[in-house]
């Protein structure tokens, strides 16, 4: 996978999981999804009010060191994405996917029919079981 399918899976990956905090008891993946979400939305306009205030503070002499840190905050959410691609392209271990298979039977058995992955399950599918789960119970 090149880096930028790596990065698309994580941001899909961030936005498939529910928004459930009791799944923080369950999954450490959430924490970490939730610190993506903040850097995702917040650190871009932090990036912006550096750049600009020390350009204001300090004049045209700073710009080199306004453009690194920008750069570097700019960076954070890119690497935020890139981990949970990494991590939504990994396989579930055995006893998170006897889990998984059993989620799918019982969705399928209560009327839905959903053909998500059932040979060597993902994190990824996880999170399309956990989101199809919670959007159904609502």
């Amino acid at each position: 996978m090149s880096v930028v399918e790596i990065i698309k899976l994580g941001r899909k990956y961030m936005n498939l999981w529910p928004e459930r905090s009791e799944l923080a008891q369950y999954f450490s993946e959430y924490r970490a999804i939730q610190v993506a979400r903040l850097a995702c939305r917040y650190l871009p306009g932090v990036a912006l009010f550096i750049f600009v205030m020390q350009l204001y503070l300090g004049g045209i002499q700073v710009l080199p060191q306004s453009i690194v840190y920008a750069v570097f905050i700019l960076s954070i959410p890119i690497q935020a994405l890139i981990m949970l691609g990494v991590k939504a392209d990994k396989f579930l271990p055995p006893s998170l996917a006897a889990w998984y298979k059993e989620g799918v039977a019982k969705y399928n058995q209560r009327g839905g029919s959903i053909k998500l992955s059932m040979q060597k399950p993902r994190y990824v599918n996880l999170a399309e079981l956990l989101k199809l789960s919670y959007t159904a119970s609502n």
